[in-house]
């Protein structure tokens, strides 16, 4: 069996292959969603959702190739993807505190 170039065989191809195959029709559905979320924080977790997918991603072709330097790329992705996620949080609730301020004063 031949994924993504490599040459696998057993039932570790056969479960890499299958994974894969999940996390791009997985992808799909996610990349569908941030096009058309009706908020700002479906379109945010949307997109973290799709570097969650991303990573596993890289994890998964890790593994199939023996190389394990895109395990080092896949928990550089994972981190800077958490460290946005609590930017757009902490960015949210700022706003959020700022309205109520306001309307208090009004």
């Amino acid at each position: 069996m031949i994924f993504l170039g490599l040459s696998l065989s057993g039932p570790l191809g056969w479960a890499l292959t299958i994974s894969a195959g999940m996390i791009m029709v997985a992808s799909t559905l996610i990349v569908w969603r941030l096009l058309s979320g009706p908020s700002l924080s479906d379109r945010v977790v949307a997109l973290d959702t799709l570097s969650l997918l991303l990573v596993s991603f890289i994890v998964i072709f890790s593994v199939a190739s023996g190389v394990s330097a895109y395990l080092d790329a896949a928990l550089v992705l994972s981190l800077v993807a958490f460290l946005s996620t609590v930017a757009f949080a902490r960015r949210s609730e700022e706003r959020r505190v700022g309205k109520e301020c306001r309307s208090r004063w009004s």
